[in-house]
């Protein structure tokens, strides 16, 4: 509040300097007040009314306050006075979708994209559009850019895209990687799908079939984790990527890789951890305490 008090302090002495409205805009909006932030946001744009930067801070605001049509107004503005304002494209997309325009959120994700194109957000909103409307391959192909930057959610959907075939090949192994890749990432679906796969590999009650198919993937994503490790030769039959990282001294990688491993049901690796909990590593890791 003190922030506050002091920008309303200078207003009174600067009333005409539109820098200092959209400052207490900005103070007010962190504080919770709206209604009191869209007040500023538009007395600064009344003082300045070409910049496009107040415009979209303003769309922000109503956005914040579910008010689409005037938040799409001000957001049009903005990108009107600064066609090349990225952000204004991307929030305008989420308002036309809010609107229900599909079709002009998805040109608004576009735009995005085309001013800044390694935009992991933008790429996961456009994809989720692209499959609503049916076009599996062109999303999926979204998705990869998103997870790959990072998307938890983009992760969790293409493990899923990956299980089903949505929009590329069938592939169970690639749709565990994508699984833990968004687990590592706090994402809960994804954690949930995972320990799915698992007791199913594990259960007496699920056919042979279903097993080898399981241990199968599970397999393929074991195998995926060398692609980290280009400085590794890789062997010709499969191979705990964590015993060798141990015995390289590389303790932290393998650490982490011994424990995704043993997730994907490798005996190796459980074999060498619990060499590990016994024996203790060096200085890396105290044996246990019995």
């Amino acid at each position: 509040m003190t922030e506050i008090a002091s920008l309303r302090r200078t207003i009174r002495i600067l009333p005409n300097d539109p820098d200092y409205r959209l400052q207490l805009a900005g103070a007010l909006l962190r504080v919770g007040d709206l209604d009191a932030a869209v007040e500023e946001c538009r007395a600064a744009i009344t003082l300045q009314p070409d910049d496009g930067n107040a415009h979209l801070q303003l769309g922000l605001m109503l956005m914040a306050k579910q008010e689409w049509r005037a938040a799409a107004s001000a957001l049009g503005e903005a990108i009107r006075l600064e066609p090349d304002l990225s952000h204004a494209h991307y929030s305008l997309g989420s308002v036309q979708y809010s609107l229900g325009n599909v079709t002009a959120a998805v040109e608004s994700y576009r735009r995005t994209l085309e001013l800044r194109p390694l935009f992991p957000d933008a790429h996961y909103r456009l994809a989720l559009l692209l499959r609503v409307t049916g076009r599996t391959r062109e999303a999926a192909q979204h998705l990869e850019t998103a997870a790959a930057g990072g998307v938890p959610q983009a992760r969790l959907f293409l493990g899923n895209a990956y299980q089903t075939g949505q929009g590329v090949e069938k592939n169970l192994g690639l749709a565990i990687f994508w699984w833990m890749q968004a687990a590592d990432l706090g994402q809960q679906t994804a954690a949930n799908s995972l320990s799915k796969v698992r007791r199913q590999a594990l259960a007496s009650e699920s056919t042979k079939q279903r097993r080898l198919e399981l241990q199968s993937a599970l397999q393929i994503y074991r195998n995926t984790l060398w692609n980290d490790f280009p400085d590794i030769s890789r062997p010709s039959e499969p191979q705990s990527l964590g015993k060798v990282l141990r015995e390289q001294n590389r303790a932290e990688d393998a650490i982490q890789i011994l424990l995704k491993e043993c997730f994907a049901l490798s005996e190796e690796a459980q074999a060498e951890l619990a060499t590990l909990y016994e024996t203790g590593w060096e200085q890396y890791l105290k044996p246990f305490d019995k």
